[in-house]
């Protein structure tokens, strides 16, 4: 499918204002081929033929002509425009509820700024084409052809004149587009790398602070805004080889026709009337040599705008989800059968190595190793975030890949290690989840989480906006906050992902004290390092460079005197069994 196939599918929803528009557009075609032919009445039969009682009813016609000529322009300007509107409005659903359905492995490997630079100037770039370019285009090609037939039935000699420089106009219009899609292509990708970096240093702002790197990043934005107004500049030199000369040869109809125009009238092959007349049609042939330069240009800049705005439409997500209604209930029963997993870039790398372990509902599950020992990618394995690459994951005997994917997800709730709370009300941040849960449940669940106590002493208690991911609370305060949000969903199982790291020992112990009651028909998995997290777990992992090097409880753990001892010891400090 081309781009305008594509771009079809969205407007063909609004082909009645579409087909309104077009007539318009043809009536106004039709109606401006009139007054230059009344001028050369007014030249030939008034001023000439003496013919006074026609002035006045031709001076009103033309008159009326303009007027009505300017309201349906206008009219088909604002439903080209509408239209344009409706279909950017579309086109931004879209691409949004993509980038809803995509996985984790598409964020892993795309800027966010090239995202952003798709949803903002490239959705433009397409918008300005539909509801400006597009009837341009159409009205040039009409009135184009228009004159050419008006002005050969007035003198073909004189036709024939002017046509004679078109070809060279059309050559240089291709040479124009052929040069301009790259370059036009290239802005694109520059534009995404600024948008990039620039979303990149506003959310590492404090980083940048603090370590004083203002200067740093402040040239690093300048090298890629150099790069991007280099990129427009070298768009522009490629028009400013093109559009002088466009604009040159299109002025030059004007010499050939007064030329071989005035050479024919007095040659009386012409009336003067014709020649008025034909002069008034000029334009007509005129304005879309002139234009030609700019349409290429938008033109280029569309093609531009729809590849890489389909690139992000047509992209397939690995793990498909669908729309599924049925309500989905499980009991939490896990199990990893011969379970390895990559990612896509890098299949050489595994980052599980044959895991094998099985839980049933309301065990907890206690996963520790050292950083890059797999942890998080066995745990998003259970959500269905990756897919793995060889074994199976299933929860209450099925398949995990034989679950609607929304609804899977709809009975586990994590707590991620990297903390994002939206910019909104502590209110509606534990709410996320479960947005028919009322204030004494939410109140209740930041209590297990060891959160209401610091909230109730906010200003505005739960209504407290929270700043951007979060801004203005502390890195345990997230945490728990976040906490409270995965408990407020009431899932079937619950993964907390590293979730007490940022907090003290004696609120960890609290929070680990309520979380024991609560999670007894809930199958828990903890991601921790500190051993104090775990140490009450059904079952604890081992992971060791994307391998289970020992499973057990604390006490058998203990007891082997492997790697789980070590890390006992070196973080409490003990000997022997506790």
């Amino acid at each position: 499918m081309n781009h305008f196939s594509w771009i079809w599918n969205y407007l063909k929803k609004h082909i009645a204002m579409i087909i309104l528009a077009l007539f318009l557009l043809l009536l106004n075609s039709i109606l401006v081929i009139i007054n230059p032919y009344l001028s050369s009445i007014l030249i030939d039969d008034v001023i000439y033929g003496q013919q006074d009682d026609l002035l006045v009813p031709i001076l009103a016609t033309m008159i009326g002509l303009t007027l009505f000529r300017t309201i349906i322009r206008y009219s088909y300007q604002v439903m080209f425009d509408s239209i344009g509107q409706r279909t950017l409005f579309k086109l931004r659903q879209d691409m949004y509820q993509k980038l809803n359905e995509l996985d984790f492995d598409y964020f892993n490997h795309t800027r966010v700024g090239d995202i952003m630079a798709r949803m903002t100037g490239d959705t433009e770039a397409v918008r300005h084409f539909v509801s400006w370019s597009s009837y341009n285009i159409l009205e040039s090609i009409i009135w184009f052809l228009t004159a050419i037939v008006i002005m050969g039935l007035i003198n073909w000699q004189l036709m024939l004149a002017l046509v004679a420089v078109t070809p060279l106009i059309f050559i240089l219009a291709m040479n124009l587009s052929k040069e301009s899609h790259p370059a036009f292509y290239e802005i694109r990708e520059s534009f995404s790398r600024l948008n990039s970096m620039v979303e990149e240093n506003i959310g590492g702002n404090r980083v940048v602070k603090a370590f004083a790197r203002e200067e740093y990043e402040k040239e690093k934005f300048t090298r890629h805004n150099l790069d991007y107004k280099q990129r427009n500049l070298d768009s522009a030199k490629i028009s400013q080889k093109y559009l002088p000369l466009l604009e040159f040869l299109a002025s030059i109809l004007n010499v050939i026709t007064l030329l071989v125009g005035g050479f024919l009238v007095i040659r009386q092959q012409m009336t003067l009337g014709e020649l008025v007349a034909f002069n008034g049609y000029l334009w007509m042939l005129n304005n879309p040599m002139r234009m030609i330069g700019w349409l290429v240009n938008d033109y280029q800049r569309f093609l531009a705008a729809a590849h890489k705005i389909r690139q992000l439409l047509y992209r397939k997500p690995q793990i498909p989800i669908k729309n599924d209604e049925n309500t989905l209930e499980l009991k939490g029963n896990i199990e990893f059968k011969q379970v390895s997993f990559h990612f896509s870039d890098d299949p050489s790398h595994n980052i599980l190595t044959n895991i094998n372990f099985s839980v049933n509902s309301g065990m907890t599950v206690g996963i520790i190793g050292e950083t890059g020992a797999g942890k998080s990618t066995l745990v998003n394995l259970i959500g269905r975030y990756y897919d793995p690459t060889e074994g199976n994951v299933l929860i209450d005997g099925i398949d995990i890949k034989d679950y609607p994917v929304r609804q899977l997800r709809e009975n586990i709730a994590m707590v991620m290690q990297d903390v994002f709370l939206f910019s909104n009300t502590i209110t509606d941040n534990i709410a996320f989840g479960n947005p028919f849960a009322d204030g004494e449940y939410i109140r209740n669940m930041a209590k297990i989480a060891d959160a209401d106590s610091f909230i109730s002493q906010m200003p505005l208690g739960y209504d407290t906006i929270v700043g951007e991911r979060g801004v203005g609370l502390s890195g345990g305060q997230k945490q728990r906050i976040s906490l409270a949000r995965a408990l407020t969903k009431n899932p079937s199982i619950l993964i907390l992902d590293d979730t007490t790291s940022a907090v003290d020992m004696e609120t960890e112990a609290k929070i680990q004290l309520e979380l024991s009651r609560m999670t007894q028909t809930k199958t828990t998995f903890i991601i921790a390092h500190r051993i104090s997290s775990v140490r009450e777990a059904d079952l604890i992992l081992v992971l060791d460079k994307g391998e289970i090097i020992e499973r057990g409880t604390h006490g058998e753990l203990v007891e082997k005197r492997g790697h789980y001892y070590d890390v006992y010891q070196r973080q409490l400090g003990l000997e022997g069994v506790s």
